[in-house]
């Protein structure tokens, strides 16, 4: 992407949109009296959570959570990074791309899915505002104006359906309400690196208010091409989104809110470099340079998506009904060189290292939409029984074309297929709460689910000259029951002991990229039955708070990707069984007086259990490490560990503050997490484990007028540490890196 492409997205609509927000909001800022923050306690302020579909303290929800919020986000956000800045920042959480900050890849407890095709089902459900976001295109929109973040742990199949065996990742938006309020904020940094957020709320009347939100990130191009010798010419972007809310709520027995909401995206897509692994061993090689890469093909990426929801609410005695009504659409397109390279062995010059072939591709979006419904009613007795129970509706149509292009040949398309998916769900579900005793509580539910997908491909054209395939058709039904049984015993009124056990299941996958390949593959039903036992406490007269659980989880007939292979195809497999066992942690504590810690961890052993699986190994010269298969080409992957799965992740925060006033202080924040190694791929290799990653920031700031002006120096990945955390194995040693090191100011002011 080059300057005047950034220049003309700055100009786009949305962005125009964005930027009036701005505006406003700076001048309601100036036109409104101070509100004046919350007087600072030591003592740790009661979480209250949603994982159950209603508001409680998070000690009394059976399930392993965490939560992030208020400055924590902040903090994370200041450097313009998306979604994928929540990897390891709460314990079994790890988020990668092989897209960019297009298509992030959710893991829970090491359970995911590595598939990078735009009709991948993953195994973690991200939930925006009530509302799922199903396809992965969709669960990259951006962090903004946001109540809070929830991580649920484990099956979450009776109140959220299916696709949720390994857990959620919940997103609650900052809703309107009746206090003239807002906030703006911005900061500069490294690369021209922008990040520009905020929003106004605005009482309209006793019963109505609104509240628009906004968010622009900018970053130049930064990375060199040595081959075209063009400076600054790739890793660039222009990001926007807003919200607008408009509440009605008359009374408190009935609220309408309608949110509308959009993004768009357009920059580099994933940058692949070639052979910048070092052969035999993960190092990278001896002459690596972050900011050069050597490649002769495009580089581009799209997206534009549009949404909104409607929620509904009535109190009717000791009864509320909820309505939640959704809509969802998406475009994309990214295209990019995947050998990383330029030229090949046979049509010098060509490099760097051995390029056996040109590989340039593209993925696009041409059609998406998806519409959701759901009607819930819940109980509100005095008594010690309450339960919720409802019906759900899913529909989703995508359409999908893929591309391959001669880059020899002045990169004209020399591949085409397309696809399209039609998806058609039905739920009902029911669960309960009943207290047995005034100490220990007894909760259960159960959904039962219908899953039916019409798929349909057909290859056109052919990079290798093969025919087309004619129209090849796919069409798999689900019929599967969830369901989830807990125990809450309060020891005292600080510390609860919960037992849960759930099961959860993933639908039907389909994979027709016939660019490569001939045949559609089907990935039958999955399950997943999991047991895990905690404990939730407060101590210290609540100035310290511990959550830790241990887990185990028997996934069987697991949904697999094989990516790559010396054929560069995707193939869907099922494993007979996956085990997931380990432990978690989250504590956060004043260690003294403004001196706050949070610490988290966690340990996840995967392993893959199938002796009469195999896959194909890597194209690309790599150090296999499994044993050969019965068949030529192929290796047994039965005992390896799931990929992406970090046996270890970690997360530390310290912040303290010196006040100067009653009303100002100078404070310190450093934030760290940590993932251990992970393989990249099914098998395992020498050169595709990725190392360990340790990322580190440091935040410098004061605050002053109780809190309404903040000013802060921040540095992300302040080590300047450089991994590679994903690589393509049919060509040559080709990876993609981690996010530079920045340094870059911060303001952001409330009202």
């Amino acid at each position: 992407m080059q300057k005047n492409t950034l220049r003309r997205a700055a100009r786009s609509p949305l962005q125009t949109a964005i930027w009036l927000t701005f505006v406003g909001t700076a001048s309601v800022s100036q036109a409104q009296e101070a509100t004046p923050a919350a007087v600072t306690s030591e003592e740790l302020a009661p979480v209250t959570v949603t994982a159950e579909r209603r508001n409680e303290n998070i000690k009394d929800v059976p399930i392993s959570i965490s939560t992030l919020k208020d400055e924590a986000l902040d903090v994370l956000t200041s450097g313009g990074q998306d979604v994928r800045l929540l990897a390891a920042r709460v314990p079994s959480l790890n988020i990668e791309s092989s897209f960019g900050r297009a298509f992030p890849r959710f893991y829970i407890r090491g359970y995911g899915n590595t598939d990078f095709d735009l009709n991948a089902s993953q195994p973690v459900s991200l939930i925006y505002d009530e509302v799922v976001q199903e396809n992965p295109i969709l669960k990259g929109f951006p962090i903004f104006d946001v109540d809070q973040v929830e991580v649920l742990r484990g099956p979450q199949g009776t109140l959220f359906g299916r696709n949720t065996p390994a857990g959620v990742v919940k997103f609650d938006s900052v809703k309107p309400g009746q206090t003239r309020e807002g906030y703006l904020n911005v900061s500069d940094a490294t690369y021209n690196t922008a990040n520009i957020d905020g929003a106004i709320n605005i009482p309209l009347s006793s019963a109505w208010s609104a509240r628009v939100s906004a968010l622009y990130q900018h970053r130049d191009d930064y990375v060199n091409n040595t081959f075209s010798n063009t400076k600054d010419s790739l890793e660039g972007y222009n990001e926007g989104a807003a919200r607008a809310q408009l509440l009605f709520q008359p009374s408190k027995d009935f609220s309408a809110l309608f949110n509308v909401h959009t993004r768009q995206l357009e920059g580099t897509a994933r940058l692949f470099r070639a052979n910048i692994i070092k052969p035999g061993t993960n190092d990278l090689v001896d002459d690596f340079e972050r900011r050069n890469v050597a490649i002769d093909g495009q580089n581009q990426q799209k997206l534009n998506a549009t949404g909104g929801n409607i929620r509904l609410r009535w109190n009717i005695g000791d009864y509320a009904l909820h309505s939640i009504s959704g809509f969802e659409h998406a475009q994309t397109f990214s295209r990019g060189d995947i050998d990383g390279g330029f030229g090949a062995v046979f049509a010098p010059p060509s490099g760097p290292g051995f390029i056996p072939f040109p590989a340039e591709s593209a993925d696009g979006l041409p059609g998406h939409k998806q519409i959701t419904q759901e009607f819930r009613v819940e109980s509100h007795y005095n008594g010690p029984l309450n339960w919720q129970s409802g019906l759900y509706y899913f529909f989703e149509d995508i359409k999908i074309n893929s591309f391959d292009y001669a880059t020899l040949a002045g990169g004209s398309v020399d591949g085409f297929a397309r696809q399209r998916q039609l998806n058609n769900a039905l739920a009902v579900f029911a669960s309960a709460d009943y207290e047995v005793t005034k100490d220990f509580t007894l909760k259960g539910g159960v959904r039962y689910t219908e899953d039916r997908k019409d798929f349909s491909a057909e290859r056109l054209i052919s990079p290798f000259g093969a025919p087309p395939t004619g129209v090849l058709t796919a069409h798999p039904n689900a019929y599967d029951v969830s369901w989830d049984l807990s125990g809450v015993y309060t020891l005292n009124k600080d510390v609860n002991f919960y037992a849960r056990v759930a099961r959860g299941f993933r639908a039907p996958s389909i994979q027709g990229r016939l660019v490569f390949g001939d045949t559609l593959s089907v990935a039958d039903t999955e399950s997943v039955l999991s047991y895990e036992t905690g404990v939730k406490a407060d101590f210290f007269h609540r100035r310290a708070r511990l959550s830790f659980d241990i887990f185990r989880s028997d996934v069987n007939n697991q949904q697999l990707t094989a990516v790559g292979g010396g054929s560069n195809f995707n193939r869907l497999l099922n494993a007979d069984k996956s085990v997931l066992q380990g432990a978690e942690l989250d504590f956060k504590a004043y260690l003294a007086e403004r001196l706050l810690l949070t610490l988290g961890g966690s340990y996840n052993f995967t392993e893959i259990k199938d002796p009469n699986l195999f896959v194909a190994p890597c194209g690309s010269g790599c150090t296999v490490l499994d044993p050969a298969g019965p068949a030529a080409g192929t290796v047994s992957i039965n005992g390896n560990s799931l990929p992406q799965a970090p046996r270890v992740t970690g997360n530390f925060t310290l912040r303290y503050a010196i006040p100067v006033t009653g009303s100002s202080e100078f404070f310190a924040l450093t934030d760290w997490s940590y993932r251990s190694a992970v393989n990249f791929f099914l098998y395992e290799s020498t050169e595709y484990r990725g190392k360990p990653l340790l990322e580190g920031g440091l935040r410098l700031g004061y605050n002053w007028d109780n809190g309404r002006y903040e000013l802060a120096a921040f540095s992300r990945n302040i080590t300047g540490t450089t991994r590679v955390v994903g690589g393509i194995d049919f060509n040559n040693l080709t990876g993609f890196i981690n996010e530079p090191r920045i340094f870059g100011v911060q303001f952001k002011t409330r009202l």
